[in-house]
């Protein structure tokens, strides 16, 4: 694969603060790739400095082997969901994505083909005709979905793109944005910092405070920084003994002894010279959470 995006040694600071402080990292084309972090850690200065909305102090980034000093050849490469809509509350559903589609040149059969394909699968037919005004949040988050693929992008940047939104929009939104990735070979680079979104990336890097402080594929992450659980619901009290001698740790509870290992190999390990002590159990690989609060110190739920 070949990098669409490539950023080096990106700096911004706001006086004090270093919200970009030296990153770099690269996206494949075709991916999902994912920035984590929590609000403030430095995603959205980083996207908006990817598409001119803010200029960048030092470093270097490129797009499609572009420069972004040339930024008015790489926009309409892309589509671009920033976290506060940009459409016009006034106008309906159908001339915000008419307008929109109108900055690109497109022709009238083509926008009504693509409107057409994006409306259908993200379910938005019905409320075309609709102010945006009278939208539900659900509904407005969808229609800046839409405007920012009306173009067909190469890359689709979106910036906390699901903040909000119910389970049901959300695998929604998901399913979608996993078709076209699939069929059209999108690029999709997406800050959140829901940890289910960031499970299923290509590749995630973790930002804090300006700083990248982890980067991998999701199973590399939590292979390296996140401890695997073997819990048990039935077993023999003896097997506490042994834990006790190799000095193991363990939590136990009234519904289940759980026990803590380095990684899965561990585990399985144990379980093959021990697995008579045990009766009910499974073996629970590390999460995407336990990865983040190894690498930053900090819950990412309490950013949500």
């Amino acid at each position: 694969m070949e990098h669409i995006i490539e950023i080096k040694n990106l700096k911004k600071y706001f006086g004090e603060v270093k919200a970009v402080d030296d990153i770099s990292f690269s996206v494949n084309e075709g991916e999902l790739f994912a920035f984590l972090g929590l609000n403030g850690a430095g995603k959205s200065t980083t996207i908006n400095i990817l598409v001119g909305v803010l200029t960048k102090d030092s470093g270097e980034c490129y797009i499609n082997g572009l420069s972004i000093d040339n930024i008015e050849k790489i926009l309409p490469t892309i589509g671009i969901v920033f976290q506060s809509s940009v459409l016009d509350k006034k106008l309906s559903v159908y001339d915000n994505l008419k307008y929109r589609a109108m900055l690109y040149n497109i022709t009238k059969n083509e926008f009504e083909d693509n409107l057409k394909f994006f409306t259908e699968r993200l379910e938005l037919n019905n409320i075309l005709k609709k102010p945006l005004e009278k939208l539900s949040g659900g509904q407005k988050r969808k229609v800046d979905i839409v405007r920012a693929l009306i173009h067909k992008p190469k890359i689709l940047i979106l910036d906390e793109p699901t903040t909000g939104l119910d389970p049901r929009t959300r695998k929604l939104v998901w399913n979608f944005i996993s078709e076209l990735i699939k069929n059209e070979n999108l690029t999709v680079l997406l800050t959140t910092h829901y940890m289910e979104e960031a499970t299923i990336a290509d590749n995630v890097v973790i930002i804090d405070s300006g700083k990248i402080v982890a980067e991998g594929s999701p199973n590399v992450l939590k292979n390296r920084y996140a401890s695997d659980y073997l819990r048990a619901y039935k077993y023999d009290k003896e097997i506490l003994n042994i834990l006790s001698d190799l000095k193991l740790p363990y939590k136990k509870s009234k519904n289940c002894l759980e026990i803590i290992f380095k990684n899965t190999e561990s585990a399985k390990d144990f379980l093959v010279k021990n697995n008579k002590y045990f009766n009910d159990l499974e073996i629970v690989k590390g999460s995407m959470d336990d990865v983040f609060l190894a690498v930053t110190g900090k819950e990412l739920k309490e950013n949500i």
